[in-house]
């Protein structure tokens, strides 16, 4: 079995466009990684092919094996979309921040869902509880496997070997890289490409408000994608340069205006990264190149991010 050609051939190389109109005013150049142009809709294909691809050539993924993850979505979404070309089996954990949106494409790639409905005992957070509940299908299931986003440094070699790869061969200068953090692959693998190379590069990590990951406090957060309850396996506490802690409400303003000044709509993540960059504008020299991992798509979020109604009933915006 080879995990090859077809839909595979689409995942990575996405665009890297300047961002004109958002930051014109600004004396630095910001680019924009538009992930969500990967076939699934998120920088997660690069993963998933990544961790799956590896798992067959090891041989621990067989034509039998059944494919058991824990996501708040996107991953999700990649391994059905992989394990649906591979003819493969898959079971996704999820919780209730889960989107009926991503649900839904998962289903329709032939992916199971598996809701936790109970946050874990001890620290009131769902994610213990789904890594619980993933240990107890690969019990239970023959053939299980699990592809572990939150510890299969394959993850953070998806992004070392490709996405910074990318960011880097088109722009001579990344004088600040823009990454949201939530299992760590990402900034992992592109901290490891850039200090390889001994780039002088600014590494931020953009978390969020009631994410632990940067020694914060565990609190409540609405979107899937940044944060996390624990600390994932790929985490390193030098992995970043520089920690920005953004709100709920600072991804929808960064949303907002990713459409209304470049007409891009994408998911919660990048505007939380579009939000991170504002923030720093004042400290940021004159003359600097800024890359911005923009993870995933919009369409994801039109019934939060996107709705006015909801907007203003969960986080008491009026305007946007």
């Amino acid at each position: 079995m080879k995990l090859d050609g077809g839909i595979t051939e689409a995942i990575g190389r996405t665009p890297l466009i300047r961002l004109r109109h958002l930051f014109r005013h600004e004396p630095f150049d910001v680019y924009g990684k538009l992930e969500w142009m990967n076939p699934g809709g998120s920088a997660k294909d690069r993963p998933a092919l990544y961790m799956l691809r590896e798992a067959i050539r090891r041989g621990e993924v067989t034509s039998k094996s059944v494919i058991v993850e824990s996501s708040s979505g996107n991953l999700a979404i990649s391994l059905a979309q992989l394990c649906r070309y591979l003819g493969l089996r898959f079971i996704c954990v999820v919780d209730p921040r889960t989107t009926e949106q991503h649900k839904q494409i998962i289903r329709s790639f032939g992916g199971e869902i598996d809701l936790v409905t109970q946050p874990d005992g001890l620290t009131g957070e769902f994610l213990p509880a789904r890594i619980r509940r993933v240990k107890e299908l690969l019990q239970q299931l023959p053939g299980a496997y699990w592809t572990n986003q939150y510890g299969n440094p394959d993850n953070a070699l998806a992004h070392r070997e490709t996405t910074m790869k990318e960011i880097g061969d088109q722009l001579e200068t990344v004088d600040y890289l823009f990454c949201g953090v939530s299992s760590c692959g990402t900034i992992r693998g592109c901290m490891e490409y850039i200090r390889s190379r001994k780039w002088p590069t600014k590494i931020v990590a953009v978390d969020a408000e009631g994410s632990i990951l940067f020694g914060g406090g565990s609190g409540k957060r609405r979107f899937p994608g940044l944060g996390a309850a624990m600390i994932p396996d790929l985490y390193a506490h030098d992995m970043a340069d520089l920690v920005v802690n953004i709100s709920d409400a600072d991804c929808v303003r960064g949303c907002r205006e990713l459409v209304r000044h470049e007409a891009i709509l994408a998911g919660a993540s990048s505007g939380g990264v579009i939000e991170a960059i504002r923030r720093l504008s004042g400290g940021i020299p004159n003359g600097s190149v800024c890359a911005a991992i923009l993870p995933d798509r919009g369409e994801r979020y039109l019934n939060t991010v996107y709705n006015d109604e909801w907007v203003r009933q969960e986080l008491g915006l009026e305007s946007i």
